[in-house]
């Protein structure tokens, strides 16, 4: 099968590889157009475009693939991208994590699979894996999709399942279902050449969306329990990771333990900061000790690192 494929993150560029390495036919790569990153702000490609421009690949960088769009050069670039497409050899597109909405004209092309990262119909949306761990489910997974106009609506193609253990972040989750990801769509795009794929609607109970992260819900609320506060802290781990103030200075927040023993507290109140005991905060409640924090300007420390730089005992979060 040829296959066109189109991504722009590392969550994608797992997948991409996965294709190539299998002897897929990739004849095109859609992805993002260049971003600025870093302290200077310069350009930096896609991880797609990286890996596609390394293997020789040919990559196509549209605004958007919506030829009504409002804006012109959008529109423009959409039209280009559209024609490219048509003048394309291909049997299907694989789309993971590529950050533009596929329209109709698109979609009716060729075939089109997604690769998410949930058990569909649960987290359908921009944020799965961040809002599975928030929310405190057991499990997680990836459901290979046929797309459709809906936003995550089609039909499955394959689902598999993992765990989500106490102490998994979105980083570590996302390495493990990028890898999943990978190999899942592999195997269906073999079924589908060999005409044996069968795809199952999604069952209309259980939606739920994952709405895209903003940063201003890293800013932990004290008042609340350990147990949401420990689940956030691993949720936005590594983006835009979790923080609290102290007089003024906020405070990243990468790890944490969950501690069940309640106190008399108030909600924030540093309980312990010492070697023995280590960053000891109150909650609404239960308690957390925290185990590794970075300060503005600062690296990312272990508690007992951290506070030797920065004093915390007898403080309060707010």
């Amino acid at each position: 099968m040829k296959v066109v494929f189109a991504g722009t993150p590392e969550f994608a560029a797992v997948a991409l590889k996965a294709l190539h390495e299998a002897g897929f036919e990739i004849p095109l790569v859609l992805t993002q157009p260049d971003r600025p990153a870093g302290r200077g702000l310069q350009l930096q490609p896609s991880a797609v475009k990286q890996f596609a421009v390394a293997q020789g690949i040919p990559v196509a960088q549209p605004l958007s693939l919506r030829m009504d769009a409002k804006d012109p050069q959008r529109a423009q670039e959409a039209k280009a991208a559209h024609e490219l497409l048509l003048a394309t050899d291909y049997d299907a597109m694989v789309v993971a994590a590529y950050g533009l909405i596929l329209p109709r004209s698109t979609l009716d092309i060729k075939p089109c699979i997604n690769i998410h990262g949930s058990l569909l119909p649960r987290w359908r949306g921009a944020a799965p894996i961040h809002r599975a761990i928030e929310a405190g489910d057991a499990e997680t997974g990836v459901t290979i999709m046929q797309m459709e106009e809906g936003l995550d609506t089609g039909p499955m193609l394959l689902i598999e399942r993992t765990p989500i253990g106490p102490h998994d972040t979105t980083a570590i989750l996302h390495d493990r279902l990028a890898a999943m990801g990978a190999q899942m769509v592999v195997k269906v795009l073999h079924k589908m050449a060999q005409g044996i794929v069968e795809a199952v609607p999604q069952p209309e109970h259980g939606v739920t969306y994952a709405a895209k992260i903003a940063k201003e819900e890293a800013a932990l609320d004290f008042t609340h329990s350990a147990r949401d506060l420990h689940r956030k802290i691993r949720a936005f781990n590594p983006f835009p990771g979790a923080h609290g103030t102290v007089n003024g200075t906020v405070i990243k927040l990468w790890g944490a333990e969950l501690l069940e023993a309640g106190s008399n507290a108030p909600a924030g109140q540093v309980l312990a900061a010492d070697a023995q005991h280590g960053i000891v905060v109150a909650c609404g409640s239960g308690a957390l000790r925290l185990t590794e924090l970075q300060k503005p300007g600062g690296k990312r420390l272990p508690a007992a690192e951290f506070i030797k730089g920065f004093a915390l005992d007898g403080l309060r979060f707010g």
